[in-house]
């Protein structure tokens, strides 16, 4: 049988030389055909008669002396490529920072959830949130570094509300001009939940008050209720935690702090004769509160900040890893003090900057009802303020921390995971793939697939559409140093074996002249 190959044409070529060209390719393609000629049982010549299936082979397997001829298929490489369409992916583009690579296209792949909102083909995204996810060791940490300093070269900044591992703060102080902000242990630092924000462009006096006042409100009811598991505010509370907010605003000239309501729930307790079930309404909001006055929350949140969001600081890391030694309670309630004092600053619209919110432990974050109301609201509005939410899971289990089964709290967080658009899924337990496939719609397929990735691999879910993504550490030191945490990808056994040099342009000209860092991004790696 003859053995054929393709022909490919050259554009710019004479119909002389095409001739040429083809005549060339026929003979060659006769001078290698190795015609096949086996010996039948009932002892005929080697030369067989015609037969039904064209001329040169018969139905019992013999040639005749004139072998078949098959012209050469002829095609274009738009053509080829649409051979192996699964392989031979579009991508997302070249727009955003370089994250890793396609291994199904085996080309670089871009992210950014900004320029995916902005896509209005199939490949876009009608959402800037991200939902990060996968076992412990996996390499979530380090390609969510990854995105976030790589988008530093085009303008994005980010803000890590609460760092419970002390992980992001490297990375603040490797970036020229980041910001660390450190509570507890030895530190004398101080915020404020409850600090009025910089006033919003664009609103009017009565619009701003009214935001701000919703704030505060938003931030007690959810600290007075994620101290109290498994109970929720009464009317009668709730009340009484708005009257003592509006007496504090008033002594304080409208500089209220959560030792002010303190004091003024403490008065309310003692005035029972005047209004008996406000009263009793202030006694249990006041023992939540207390703790951050007089227990061991005191020296944090209770009084004036002692520290300002600096909103020009291309990150903001909010350090309250020694807070996760008093234990999870304190670890939350920080986190949602650190949250709110945060998105109070960042919830400028008008004033055009695109923020990373890095969430880790995003769970820490679902404690209770109204805090579980104010994550929904502040993952709807993100694309309103120019945000993208990063909520960082170990596990879809993670959530079963929330509320009790089948419970509004719990239903609620799970809502909240499925409905971001935008997933990143990493290595995940075996015991994941059940919970994986029903709450998030990851196909069985890719769900088998998640189990078997290596450190660094991810499959992402932007839009309608999946790759399966390797991510990579640059050849620069300093941007290996500074992603290579206990958490993330560790590369050390696997770092000269399997990564070579990529020629990638280099991106200097996107970094000011007189940044340290300039020029980190050349000569990425890629695994082999």
């Amino acid at each position: 049988m003859t053995r054929r190959s393709l022909l490919f044409e050259p554009d710019g070529l004479s119909r002389r030389e095409l001739r040429r060209l083809r005549r060339e390719h026929a003979r060659r393609e006769r001078s290698d055909a190795v015609p096949y000629v086996p010996r039948g049982d009932r002892g005929l010549p080697e030369a067989a008669v015609p037969g039904p299936f064209g001329p040169g082979v018969t139905d019992a397997g013999y040639w005749n002396l004139v072998p078949m001829q098959i012209p050469p298929h002829q095609a274009t490489s738009q053509h080829i490529a649409g051979i192996y369409p699964f392989v031979a992916d579009a991508g997302l583009g070249h727009r955003g920072p370089i994250i890793g690579v396609d291994l199904n296209a085996d080309s670089l792949w871009h992210f950014s959830p900004w320029e995916t909102y902005a896509d209005s083909t199939d490949r876009g995204s009608f959402s800037t949130n991200v939902l990060v996810l996968g076992a412990y060791r996996a390499g979530k940490s380090a390609v969510i570094k990854t995105l976030v300093t790589r988008s530093m070269a085009f303008g994005h900044q980010a803000v890590v509300p609460s760092d419970p591992k002390g992980e992001w703060v490297a990375v603040a102080e490797a970036i020229p001009g980041g910001n660390v902000i450190r509570l507890g242990g030895a530190y004398d630092t101080r915020l404020n939940p409850l600090d009025r924000g910089p006033r919003r462009t664009g609103v009017t006096n009565e619009q701003h008050e009214q935001m701000v006042k919703q704030r505060r409100i938003t931030v007690l009811t959810s600290l007075v209720q994620a101290a109290l598991p498994g109970s929720h505010l009464t009317a009668v509370e709730h009340a009484a935690l708005l009257e003592a907010l509006e007496r504090c605003i008033t002594s304080t000239t409208d500089r209220p702090t959560l030792r002010g309501v303190y004091t003024e729930l403490t008065t309310l307790t003692r005035e029972g004769e005047h209004d008996r079930h406000l009263a009793q309404g202030a006694v249990q909001p006041s023992f939540v509160l207390r703790r951050f006055v007089k227990g061991d929350l005191s020296g944090l949140f209770e009084d004036e900040s002692t520290v300002s969001f600096d909103d020009a600081a291309p990150i903001v890391v909010v350090d309250t890893s020694e807070l996760f030694a008093r234990g999870d309670l304190v670890a939350q309630l920080s986190q949602i003090c650190t949250t709110a004092w945060n998105q109070a600053v960042i919830s400028d619209r008008d004033a055009h900057r695109k923020r990373y919110v890095i969430r880790e432990e995003g769970w820490r974050d679902m404690t209770s009802l109204a805090s579980l109301q104010m994550y929904q609201q502040w993952l709807k509005l993100s694309r309103h303020y120019g945000i993208s939410n990063i909520v960082i899971l170990h596990k879809m289990g993670d959530l079963d921390a929330v509320g009790e089964a089948d419970s509004q709290e719990r239903n609620l967080a799970y809502s909240i995971a499925g409905d971001i658009e935008n997933k990143f899924i990493f290595r995940i337990n075996q015991q994941e793939s059940v919970s994986i496939h029903q709450r998030l719609s990851i196909p069985p397929a890719h769900v088998g697939m998640a189990r078997q990735l290596r450190k660094g691999e991810f499959l992402a879910y932007v839009g309608q559409f999946s790759y399966l993504v390797d991510a990579f550490a640059t050849s620069t030191e300093w941007e290996y140093e500074l992603f290579k945490t206990d958490e993330a990808m560790d590369l050390d056994s696997r770092y000269d074996d399997e990564f070579h040099e990529l020629d990638v342009p280099a991106i200097d000209s996107l970094w000011p002249e007189d940044t340290s860092v300039a020029g980190w991004l050349n000569t990425p790696k890629e695994r082999q």
